[in-house]
C-alpha cells in the first residue's frame, strides 16, 4: 500500500502521464485491455487475456521439452560416467551462451511466431533443470548405494529407487528456476520477433507512446510468473510430502 501511494504521488508530481502513469491510469489501461478485442484466433477472450493465453501456451510447451530432455540427459550424466565425459565438455561450451543471443538464429530457422519462441524457452530452461538434476544425482550419498548393493538391489533398482528420489528436491528446484527463466525468455522473444504474446503487447504500446498500457502488460507478466512459481512450489511440496522438514 505504501508502495502504491509512493508510485502515485511520483507519478502525479512527474506529471508526464505518457511516460509516468500513475496506478489509477494502469488500472484503467488493464479494464481497456480486458474488453479490447483480442489476438487472431482469440478474439473472445480479449486482449489482455488472449495474449496472456498465447504466451502461457508458448512457456508450457517449450518448459515440457526442456524438463524432459533436462531430466532425462540429467539422469544420464549423472549415472553413466561415459555420458557425463562425452557430453559435459559440450554443456559448458554452450551453457553460457545467453538464451538471448541465440534470438537471430532462432529467427533465422525458424522464422517468427510459435516455434522460435518454443526454442528459446526450452534454452533458458533447459540448462537449470539439467544441472540441478546432475547436481542431485551425484549428491546421492555412496553408503546408500551400498546398502542396496548389499540388500541385493540391482542397477535399475539402485537408479530409480535410490539415486532419482534422492535427486528429487534438486531436480525440482532445477525446474522452478527454470520455468522463470524461460518465462523471461518468452517475453524477450515476443518483443522481437513476434505479433502476438505479452511481450509483442508491451513492445506495440511503446512504440505507440502508451505507458499505462506497458506497464499493465508488465504487471500481467510479474502475476502470471508468480503464479507459475507458486504452483510448481505446491506441486513440489506435495510430491516429495516425505522430506523431512527442518
Amino acid at each position: 500500500m505504501l508502495f502504491l501511494l509512493a508510485w502515485e504521488i511520483a507519478a502525479l508530481l512527474a506529471n508526464l502521464p505518457q511516460l509516468f502513469p500513475t496506478p489509477v491510469d494502469v488500472l484503467s489501461a488493464l479494464y481497456a485491455l480486458l474488453i479490447a478485442p483480442g489476438p487472431a484466433g482469440l478474439p473472445w477472450a480479449g486482449e489482455l487475456w488472449g495474449n496472456t493465453l498465447i504466451s502461457l501456451w508458448r512457456v508450457l510447451v517449450g518448459f515440457a521439452i526442456a524438463a524432459v530432455s533436462g531430466i532425462l540427459l540429467g539422469v544420464a550424466i549423472g549415472w553413466w560416467r561415459n555420458a557425463r565425459d562425452l557430453l559435459e565438455p559440450i554443456i559448458e561450451l554452450l551453457r553460457p551462451i545467453p538464451p538471448l543471443a541465440w534470438i537471430p538464429l532462432a529467427m533465422l530457422w525458424f522464422g517468427l511466431g510459435f516455434t522460435p519462441a518454443v526454442f528459446l524457452i526450452w534454452l533458458g530452461a533447459f540448462f537449470p533443470i539439467l544441472l540441478n538434476t546432475v547436481l542431485g544425482m551425484e549428491s546421492t550419498p555412496k553408503k546408500l548405494v551400498e546398502v542396496a548393493k548389499t540388500l541385493g538391489a540391482s542397477s535399475g533398482q539402485i537408479l530409480f529407487k535410490v539415486c532419482v528420489p534422492f535427486a528429487a528436491p534438486s531436480i525440482m528446484a532445477g525446474l522452478r528456476i527454470g520455468i522463470g527463466i524461460g518465462w523471461m525468455c518468452l517475453v524477450a522473444a515476443e518483443l522481437t520477433g513476434s505479433n502476438s504474446g505479452l511481450g509483442y503487447m508491451i513492445m506495440y504500446y511503446y512504440s505507440t507512446m502508451e505507458a499505462a498500457k506497458t506497464v499493465a502488460g508488465m504487471l500481467m507478466i510479474g502475476i502470471v510468473g508468480f503464479l507459475m512459481f507458486t504452483a510448481l512450489k505446491k506441486m513440489e511440496d506435495n510430491l516429495l510430502f516425505w522430506r523431512v522438514q527442518s
